[in-house]
């Protein structure tokens, strides 16, 4: 068992936190659509997953570093450590959401604004300087939309946590909004590319991985923070002049996160259906449910701030479709763990 899990800490997937992203979202969700005993379960397995997560990321930090620094490098893999920001972030969000705890929400918001500065400058010098380059064929992926996520992520958690904060108010909402443009800013460069890839270059079955739904994730989380920001702006005068322009961007961004679902569902058809990939478990497959989760509850803040009531049944329904999702996934994970653990031990006692 022990040998188990230096093993998993060895080979963790840089991206495994987005477990924490998907669960904590889909908890916040479904506490604002009062499905509350739901939301405070997701919100301990959040909790459990948070902190084994973070156990294993530092026994590979101390015990396995030049395979994190390996994955930190690489075009493919690095992308995923942008989810210990976002699922920093959204756990916060969770705790102000779910729990009304504002102290370790802002304690959890410095943690994840920390971390943003660390991996955002790290991973973008690394692969910037990196004097071997793959092909965009071989180099993009979904996974880099992350950055966009954990960009908006703090943007979100910041705006939540200002008005606790009267003295500080005004300089976190102009740093807040200035994350939610950065985060914009980061989604239109990094969706180019992938649209690219994804229409002039061939795009095998293995290639099609869960994580380009965050093509809809990193704009469903993107509305979320501007959705947040109109629903302040009669904090700041600032805030409040801006509003038709928040107004009409964070519209745009929800309409492209609408467009892209039916396409991804289509896709995901043709890979599992038509070209018969094996649905196998996979943690990037957290990269899938994260968006229909973030999806469910941007919908529902945007009809909030905009006075849009009629959109309110997107969520309704839309929420069950991301329950199922976060069921079939960490019934996988449960199966893959219970399979991974059995095999070292039928070693250990034939």
């Amino acid at each position: 068992m022990n040998n188990y899990f230096k093993e998993a800490a060895a080979n963790l997937f840089p991206g495994y936190f987005a477990l924490v992203m998907a669960t904590g979202i889909i908890s916040v969700a479904a506490y604002l659509l009062e499905m509350r005993p739901i939301a405070w379960a997701l919100l301990v397995i959040n909790l459990i997953a948070y902190g084994v997560l973070w156990l294993l990321t530092f026994i590979r930090l101390f015990g396995y570093f030049p395979r994190l620094l390996a994955d930190l490098n690489s075009h493919a893999r690095g992308p995923g450590f942008f989810t210990l920001i976002a699922g920093t972030c959204v756990l916060g969000t969770q705790f102000v959401v779910v729990v009304g705890n504002y102290p370790i929400a802002t304690g959890l918001w410095f943690l994840g604004l920390g971390l943003w500065l660390l991996v955002m400058y790290t991973f973008f010098t690394a692969v910037i300087i990196r004097e071997n380059k793959p092909s965009l064929q071989e180099g993009i992926n979904g996974a880099w939309l992350i950055a966009t996520v954990a960009t908006q992520s703090v943007s979100v958690l910041g705006t939540l946590i200002s008005a606790q904060y009267p003295a500080w108010q005004e300089l976190l909402l102009f740093f807040t909004l200035s994350m939610y443009l950065l985060g914009c800013m980061l989604y239109l460069s990094i969706i180019t590319l992938i649209f690219y890839r994804f229409t002039f270059i061939e795009l095998t079955t293995a290639a099609l991985t869960p994580p380009y739904w965050i093509n809809m994730g990193a704009v469903a989380i993107t509305t979320l923070a501007g959705a947040r920001l109109i629903l302040a702006a009669n904090q700041w005068t600032f805030l409040s002049e801006l509003s038709p322009f928040l107004k009409g961007f964070t519209m745009f961004f929800w309409v492209t996160g609408t467009w892209w679902i039916p396409l991804l569902f289509i896709l995901g058809v043709w890979r599992h259906v038509y070209r018969r990939f094996p649905l196998v478990y996979d943690p990037q497959y957290w990269g899938m449910v994260f968006p229909l989760g973030m999806y469910t509850a941007c919908t529902f803040q945007l009809a909030q701030a905009m006075g849009l009531s009629f959109l309110l049944a997107i969520p309704r329904y839309f929420i069950y479709i991301a329950l199922l999702a976060w069921l079939a996934t960490f019934f996988g994970l449960v199966r893959h763990l219970a399979r991974s653990i059995a095999l070292p031990v039928k070693a250990e006692h034939p």
